[in-house]
């Protein structure tokens, strides 16, 4: 519950301080791609489906497939800048709010990813919110290795804390990892 309690807050002060930034990264992806929100259909707590958003980093016809098996020709220029300062994770913050997702937990997959879903399942991960960002997320471990991944988000979820859940909070705003 304390976790929740803060996510709400970080979330509501996120989302009002940075608001003028978010229209900012909103109109210059207008300008980038006519389309700056992407909304994609993910896994959420207990295997229920959920809309997740963020800024849109490729081109709208780009396929629905995890990150690592697209071609990075499909990132756009403004994509690339977005990722590189995480800020196309920001709109996630309203997934927060409405219940659907926490800062610090896994992060949630696609639906098609079946290997992952079934590594996950098996460990226990999805009794948990998917989250923004985790210990997989700042050890650089992505989602093309499936076992290794749910692995770590087990293990995250066995220790997570209060001191984890700032740990994860701080190393992410410093851009520690890449996954």
């Amino acid at each position: 519950m304390t976790i929740r309690i803060f996510d709400l807050c970080f979330a509501i002060l996120g989302l009002v301080c940075l608001s003028p930034l978010l229209v900012l990264v909103w109109i210059v992806g207008w300008f980038d791609n006519r389309s700056p929100l992407f909304l994609q259909e993910r896994v959420g707590r207990h295997q229920q489906p959920f809309v997740l958003l963020k800024f849109r980093t490729m081109r709208p016809e780009t396929a629905s497939v995890a990150t690592h098996l697209v071609d990075a020709a499909a990132i756009t220029p403004f994509g690339r800048f977005l990722r590189r300062t995480k800020l196309d994770e920001l709109p996630q913050l309203w997934n927060v709010l409405r219940g659907e997702m926490t800062l610090v937990g896994p992060r949630p997959c696609l639906l098609n990813q079946e290997e992952l879903i079934a590594e996950r399942a098996a460990r226990g991960v999805f009794k948990a919110l998917p989250g923004i960002t985790g210990l997989a997320q700042v050890q650089g471990i992505d989602m093309s290795t499936p076992a290794l991944l749910a692995r770590t988000d087990a293990e995250m979820m066995e220790t997570l804390g209060l001191w984890h859940y700032f740990r994860f909070i701080v190393l992410t705003m410093f851009r520690k990892g890449a996954g």
